[in-house]
């Protein structure tokens, strides 16, 4: 039987007249006696979501009697972190707190447990991502929960035109915008015909563009390919395994694909792999929607020709960068069961959907079964742009630094070491070997530290 096709719009009413009922939390009694509640949230890359979810924030408060404040904290800067590390070290701030990526690792000893406010989630509406709780859980204690608005994922975003025409390659027959896949094709999306694409769109005056320098982006597009050649820095154990052969692979292969990319790669920041694609010039970046949002507003013709989807397969696999975006409260908050309650009422899916909504798609949430929105299946253009970006197939979502110690891991994000190790290969000209030895004594100084 075919199935029938919905609108956002019916799919929106439908979903909030028939959310699940979750129970009550425990923390609700005295949400209205909590007096004022201070919020930071990541300040949004796409208009207008901001909005929304300061409305259903301000909405709740008046119908708890509880005053809310929400900050939007912009990552620009390194904005965010430093409030993070300010509040931290003063014991006094906002009561939720926005944590990016393993931001909850190296502040757990001034969050609270969070188990309760999970497992009431999870009880309702089935299990977290794994990324989230390599994220969120140390040492076996929730000390975040999923973030209501921000995570986001790294897919390819390519021009459907330049790759058919100059590489040869149909993305859109390999990734359609429907459940319908020919394996055999979506295995010949690997990295030995990405580069021999490369190849073919470099010389044609269209490159590949992946940052290099020291910036999230870069972190989030090298982990998952180095992950996909078998390659890890640190295993699960704390155990330094960075020199092997699988790196060398990696390495290998990377200082061939940077022949092929833009020699200003390493000194681009967040925004500039968005520019490049935008611009006109670029065949191909990894990036979530953002970049393609903006190509809507200002450069429709390109928006027009750009297709989200999956990342190439390696030899170990393919994966796909995450970063994620915890929300935890502070030990010293003087209004955790408020903190709480509403953390609970933004995760409920009838919100979910809503914010999902407002951010065009780019949020994806890290409760799996949230992850059916209609957004991704009709948004355009072109029509089904965004249905692979939520992963369809064999891909692994992942965080930079994984298998690692969360706190270990964060530093080998925070540090740039995937992206700091290719450039000593491709931009500093050392050997292979000799740019291993470095990225262990740097990690080696990750663990002392």
């Amino acid at each position: 039987m075919k199935e029938k096709k919905i609108t956002r719009r019916q799919f929106l009413a439908t979903t909030a007249a028939a959310t699940v009922a979750m129970s009550v939390g425990p923390w609700v009694k005295t949400s209205h006696s909590a007096g004022k509640l201070s919020v930071f949230l990541w300040d949004h890359w796409i208009p207008g979501a901001n909005v929304v979810s300061r409305k259903l924030i301000m909405d709740w408060g008046k119908a708890n009697g509880v005053d809310v404040n929400v900050d939007y904290v912009t990552s620009r800067g390194d904005k965010n972190l430093i409030t993070i590390a300010a509040e931290s070290r003063a014991k006094t701030g906002h009561d939720i707190m926005d944590l990016p990526t393993l931001y909850t690792a190296l502040y757990k000893d001034d969050l609270e447990p969070m188990d309760d406010l999970v497992r009431q989630i999870t009880s309702a509406y089935g299990p977290v991502t794994p990324d989230a709780e390599y994220s969120g859980k140390v040492d076996g204690t929730w000390y975040s929960a999923p973030g209501p608005i921000g995570t986001h994922l790294y897919p390819m975003v390519s021009r459907l035109d330049l790759w058919k025409e100059h590489a040869g390659v149909d993305l859109k027959k390999i990734f359609p915008a429907g459940p319908d896949r020919d394996p055999a094709l979506v295995k010949s999306w690997n990295y030995d015909n990405f580069l021999e694409g490369c190849k073919k769109l470099h010389a044609a005056g269209f490159p590949f563009g992946g940052p290099l320098g020291s910036q999230s982006d870069a972190q989030d597009w090298t982990g998952a390919l180095f992950m996909s050649f078998g390659s890890t820095a640190v295993n699960a154990n704390g155990d330094i395994v960075f020199d092997s052969d699988e790196t060398r692979a990696a390495l290998e292969y990377m200082k061939e694909l940077c022949e092929y990319m833009p020699k200003e790669v390493y000194a681009w920041d967040d925004a500039s792999n968005n520019t490049w694609i935008i611009s006109g010039r670029g065949s191909a970046i990894q990036n979530p929607p953002s970049a393609w949002r903006v190509a809507v507003r200002d450069q429709i013709q390109t928006a027009s020709k750009l297709w989200h989807h999956d990342t190439p397969a390696g030899p170990n696999g393919r994966f796909r960068g995450s970063l994620t975006r915890m929300n935890g409260v502070w030990k010293f908050s003087k209004n955790k069961s408020a903190a709480k309650d509403l953390l609970l009422h933004l995760l409920q899916k009838e919100q979910q959907d809503i914010l999902i909504d407002a951010a065009i798609g780019y949020d994806i949430p890290l409760i799996k079964s949230f992850n059916t929105h209609p957004v991704w299946k009709y948004t355009g253009p072109p029509d089904g742009t965004l249905y692979n970006y939520p992963p369809q197939g064999d891909e692994v979502r992942m965080i930079c630094g994984y298998p690692a110690p969360a706190t270990v891991s964060a530093a080998i994000y925070d540090q740039d070491l995937y992206p700091n190790t290719v450039g000593k290969v491709t931009q500093e000209g050392k050997s292979i070997d000799d740019a291993i030895k470095w990225a262990v004594n740097e990690l080696e100084g990750f663990m002392r530290a």
